[in-house]
């Protein structure tokens, strides 16, 4: 199905909030779908990456993915895919980056960061695990 982030409002109406704000909700429902579901086995493993996927955040980096085909004449669903990859490579490196021998970080987005929640060896997997994920879905793309 074509999906236009933009594709009600006419140019002279713009309006980047309820651009951006339809982009969450598309990039969201992606990345639900590609992620395992959090009672899959290893479920520990799961529910990490999960949460730190979905604590929040803008979605700028796969927006602008589909910002970007939109520019050059394609679909914004035509880049979902990559922008999903995009978007856990990202959220890998705030899990690693949060790490006891990283920054350390107790709080990401006003929430205890992986690490605090599940221990520092399920977070440094559930990183691991979303940067593979981003390669296959930049292997889809």
């Amino acid at each position: 199905v074509p999906v236009s982030l933009n594709r009600k409002a006419k140019p002279s109406l713009f309006s980047l909030k309820r651009y951006i704000d339809r982009g969450v909700k598309l990039v969201n429902a992606a990345l639900n779908q590609h992620l395992p579901k959090a009672s899959a086995k290893p479920r520990t493993l799961h529910e990490s990456m999960r949460y730190s996927m979905f604590a929040g955040g803008k979605r700028l980096r796969p927006i602008l993915c589909m910002a970007a085909a939109e520019a050059c004449g394609g679909r914004a669903s035509d880049s979902l895919i990559l922008g999903s990859a995009v978007e856990c490579i990202h959220t890998y490196s705030l899990i690693h980056d949060d790490l006891p021998g990283m920054d350390d970080d107790d709080l990401r987005r006003g929430k205890p960061t992986n690490h605090v929640v599940y221990g520092e060896g399920i977070a440094v997997l559930a990183g691991d695990a979303l940067l593979t994920l981003a390669f296959d879905l930049a292997n889809q793309a």
